[in-house]
């Protein structure tokens, strides 16, 4: 389980805003667990907060991500977004005085430099991922995005193809680690063509860009300036993909592979991302769970659960045990069905499943956790107290139980686990139960 991370104290930034070239302060402070990344715009006496969600972001900018409620607004967060995302800081409040995030030198390099300086902190809370378990497509002609399942990190893939004389096509593929975020993709600058820079300076666009903060493309080369990477360039978009990825306001685990995408498409997935999750039905594309599976976890089908404990139809309440390590957690699923045969009488104009019957899946899961370990093979797992009973959502016919059992303390005779019930990312049930180990037939 890996815990939340926030800044062990504050770090002021002061800068030029690449795009307005207005001076702004910026002071990034450690906040508590399952705060998330929170901006605050102050002027004067006026504090205006943004959750960094997609619900605050500005959809009507381009070539920047920016955060605002129609009257105030901060500009190209993207950079600090990225340092968040790739560093793995979950919790921090950021006061912007000021209309833009600093440009420095069009990187995320010093963001990381100055935060990695103060250092990080673990918090006591686990961190919660968004897992991909299906493909999501997001295609627009020459722009596309293509989220596949990928549970051992954040993996991104980026082509740059612009198909032009000053920018030859260039690729970049890494999955993203702290130490790879550092060190491959926050020194890649900000860039644009030969033929687009005064274009967008027109547009009011790069009102704070020379030629030492962005790269201006000609004949495949930047003027005046000297490249940090070859493909700087895709680093550089692969950089604003992290941090527009992370406005699902959780920590990605997929494998994303993107086509000439910009800012504009990367929220359009974004929001296709978080569609998809709150969508209610079964078999929704991203899910959260509680905890990243165990690289030395195993995965039970309903015949070696059915070796393990003696319950059977209708009693045998798990389909499968999907993460198990033997003596440390164990992980199930129960599809609820409609068919099942106590909807027949229980609450039928507004069937939910029994509470006990929670209660009971999460115990056999339980008691495969209990069982599994050798020297408990063969032996019966009796109930001997419950505790700490909570009943948070009801279950529905459709819905897919998540059952999680932890131990707390396991001996030769007796053993006891925390368990908790989710349906999707939502809580629905938790308890403490003890059991007794015996000798089948004592």
């Amino acid at each position: 389980m890996e815990p939340q991370k926030t800044l062990r104290k504050e770090v002021e930034f002061r800068g030029r805003g690449l795009h307005t070239g207005s001076d702004t302060e910026v002071i990034v402070k450690p906040a508590e667990a399952n705060r998330g990344i929170i901006f605050v715009h102050i002027d004067g006496e006026s504090r205006t907060t943004f959750p960094a969600t997609i619900e605050s972001i500005c959809l009507e900018e381009e070539r920047q991500t920016s955060l605002g409620n129609g009257s105030v607004r901060i500009r190209t967060i993207e950079h600090l977004m990225a340092t968040f995302h790739g560093l793995g800081i979950d919790n921090a409040v950021v006061e912007v005085k000021g209309e833009e995030i600093p440009g420095f030198d069009g990187s995320a390099k010093c963001f990381v430099e100055k935060i990695l300086a103060a250092g990080l902190v673990s918090q006591v809370e686990p961190r919660e991922y968004l897992y991909v378990t299906e493909p999501i497509y997001l295609d627009e002609g020459k722009q596309s995005l293509v989220v596949l399942p990928y549970r051992e990190g954040l993996k991104l893939s980026y082509s740059l193809s612009y198909q032009h004389r000053d920018l030859h096509d260039q690729f970049f593929s890494s999955v993203v680690t702290p130490e790879v975020f550092e060190r491959e993709l926050a020194p890649a600058r900000t860039f644009c063509l030969k033929e687009e820079a005064l274009l967008l300076q027109s547009q009011g666009f790069g009102q704070g860009a020379d030629w030492e903060n962005t790269l201006v493309f000609e004949n495949d080369l930047p003027i005046r300036n000297t490249l940090r990477f070859p493909d700087e360039a895709c680093r550089h978009k692969v950089t604003d993909l992290l941090g527009d990825l992370y406005l699902t306001g959780r920590p990605l685990r997929a494998h994303l592979i993107a086509c000439r995408s910009g800012h504009k498409q990367n929220m359009k997935l974004v929001a296709k991302l978080l569609a998809t999750f709150n969508h209610s039905q079964q078999g929704s594309k991203v899910s959260m769970p509680k905890q990243q599976p165990n690289r030395g976890s195993r995965e039970l089908d309903i015949n070696e659960i059915q070796k393990i404990i003696p319950h059977r139809y209708p009693f045998l309440l798990i389909d499968r045990i999907v993460d198990l390590v033997p003596g440390v957690k164990a992980v199930g699923i129960k599809n609820v069905s409609i068919n099942e045969s106590y909807f027949q009488g229980h609450f039928p104009g507004h069937p939910v499943m029994p509470g006990v019957l929670i209660l009971e899946a999460l115990a056999q899961v339980g008691g495969v956790l209990m069982l599994s370990r050798p020297e408990n093979r063969g032996k019966l797992a009796y109930f001997m107290t419950i505790e700490g009973v909570k009943f948070r959502q009801p279950v529905h016919p459709g819905d897919q139980l998540r059952l999680e059992a932890e131990v707390i303390k396991i001996r030769s005779k007796t053993g006891q686990c925390r368990g908790k019930a989710y349906v999707e990312d939502k809580l629905v049930c938790e308890a403490e139960v003890k059991f007794a180990l015996v000798e089948a037939g004592s």
